[in-house]
């Protein structure tokens, strides 16, 4: 009976489901530095399922980490992690020639910044390489703050941009980047590293061409107001009306400024589709100008809304202000003392609320096209969906402000008064430039002209020598 028991009694009893493996153990990662980048990434890794070691000078005393981290010397942990994260300034990268043997053939990540541009004679992941060559050294995540690491990505910086000479190497750092949840862009070799460290520490290069325009534009026409408002009434009719410099003539320059600029976003399509019509082809770059005039041409509308924005902010301050209750009363009280009573004026009527209504309409088709603009809506559209947003409804926004223009100006332009020292009203030069470029979109939607530029587009190019030229028409 002991001898069956014993044969039937298994050798063992294993606690795991049949069919399952145990669960393999966590990728270790090495961080040296304990700032806040190197905590902050530190955190992101643990919650992504890795295991997290920091190499520190002090590993007794450097500081709270996140919880689950282990802390070493730099030796004890450059051996036990195949990837090791650069979290420190270059300033301090002299110690690592002392961890050559044990960094070699690891994957190190250099993630520092300079406090300017060509703060030295080459990159930090480029001298990186130089004191380690047996390591395999990736620029990456420098474009990252602290902030987006502990908070995740979002819209505004969910890219992670890397490089490298090694394949191997880009592509584990690659899998930790898009395991933490971001996008990962390669840029190419090591000698891009200069380029990634530069992107911290531009501010708003898109936005300067467009910045410069708007200050310039503000400028002249803020001037060019003054000159025809304040200083003429003071020289010639002996009048101080400087106080209206802050609300009134504020109010004239940036609807100016704002609808010029509008014209400024369409005006380079423009000139584009008449490049393409002129040399009979969509193949041949446009000149650098014109490249660099279309790519700032979000910046430049988002600016214009700006301005149009605080023209109607000042407008909506208008009934409150002293001067216009001060005119408002003398008139009322001169009419009661006069016995007089003005008539109502139907077409004064019709104007007012025309240009009124017009100019709602255009506010709300300008805010409709700066909100397309922001990434979390266009993303959301087709391209057919955004294209028409943009350039349909861009279109009737121009067309809808510059009526508005008008209908402000009216028949003022017939009268001699308004021409002070022979100079024309600022709203009139204003209306030049949109009206022009609403001239040569009509220009471009006749039939024959959109049939061409259509086709164009689509790939046709025109010939130039006769043969080909006869062949191109028997293919077609």
């Amino acid at each position: 009976m002991d001898k069956m028991s014993e044969e039937v009694k298994p050798e063992s009893l294993s606690l795991c489901p049949l069919g399952t493996a145990a669960a393999p153990e966590p990728e270790l990662l090495c961080i040296f530095g304990t700032g806040d980048l190197g905590r902050s990434l530190g955190l992101r890794l643990l919650q992504a399922g890795y295991r997290v070691v920091y190499g520190s000078r002090r590993p007794h005393s450097c500081g709270p980490l996140p919880q689950g981290a282990q802390v070493m010397s730099h030796v004890a942990a450059a051996q036990s992690a195949p990837l090791v994260l650069m979290c420190i300034q270059r300033d301090h990268y002299d110690f690592l020639e002392t961890l050559a043997p044990q960094l070699k053939g690891k994957v190190l990540v250099d993630v520092s910044n300079n406090i300017k541009k060509n703060m030295y004679p080459e990159a930090n992941a480029e001298y990186l390489q130089r004191l380690i060559p047996a390591a395999k050294v990736v620029k990456a995540f420098n474009t990252l703050s602290a902030w987006a690491l502990q908070n995740g990505p979002s819209d505004a910086n969910r890219q992670v941009f890397l490089c490298g000479d090694s394949k191997e190497a880009k592509q584990a750092v690659a899998d930790m980047a898009t395991k933490l949840g971001f996008t990962v862009l390669d840029r190419g070799s090591l000698s891009v590293a200069r380029e990634l460290e530069d992107f911290p520490l531009q501010l708003f290069p898109e936005w300067r061409l467009p910045l410069r325009v708007a200050v310039g534009l503000t400028a002249f026409f803020f001037f060019y107001v003054v000159l025809r408002d304040v200083i003429y009434a003071y020289v010639v009719q002996g009048k101080d009306i400087s106080f209206r410099i802050m609300v009134s003539l504020a109010n004239k320059v940036f609807p100016i400024v704002s609808l010029i600029m509008l014209a400024l976003c369409y005006l380079p399509g423009v000139v584009a589709a008449f490049f393409q019509l002129y040399r009979g082809t969509k193949y041949k770059r446009f000149p650098n100008w014109l490249d660099r005039w279309m790519l700032c041409r979000k910046q430049l509308g988002l600016l214009a809304l700006g301005f149009a924005f605080l023209h109607v902010m000042y407008t909506l301050i208008i009934p409150i202000r002293y001067y216009v209750r001060y005119r408002i009363a003398a008139r009322t009280i001169s009419d009661i003392r006069e016995n007089r009573t003005s008539e109502f004026d139907s077409t004064s009527a019709w104007r007012t609320d025309s240009y009124y209504s017009v100019g709602i309409l255009g506010f709300a088709t300008y805010l409709l096209l700066g909100i397309t603009s922001l990434p979390s809506v266009s993303n959301a559209l087709s391209w057919r969906e955004f294209n028409f947003i943009q350039s349909k409804l861009g279109y009737l926004t121009l067309l809808l402000c510059t009526l508005h223009t008008y209908l402000y100006g009216w028949n003022r332009f017939l009268y001699p008064s308004s021409y002070k020292w022979y100079t024309p009203s600022a709203y009139q030069l204003c209306l030049v430039l949109p009206s022009a470029v609403l001239v040569l979109k009509l220009l471009l939607l006749l039939p024959w002209v959109d049939r061409s530029l259509t086709r164009i587009r689509q790939g046709w190019e025109r010939k130039t020598d006769p043969e080909e030229a006869s062949t191109g028409l028997l293919l077609t």
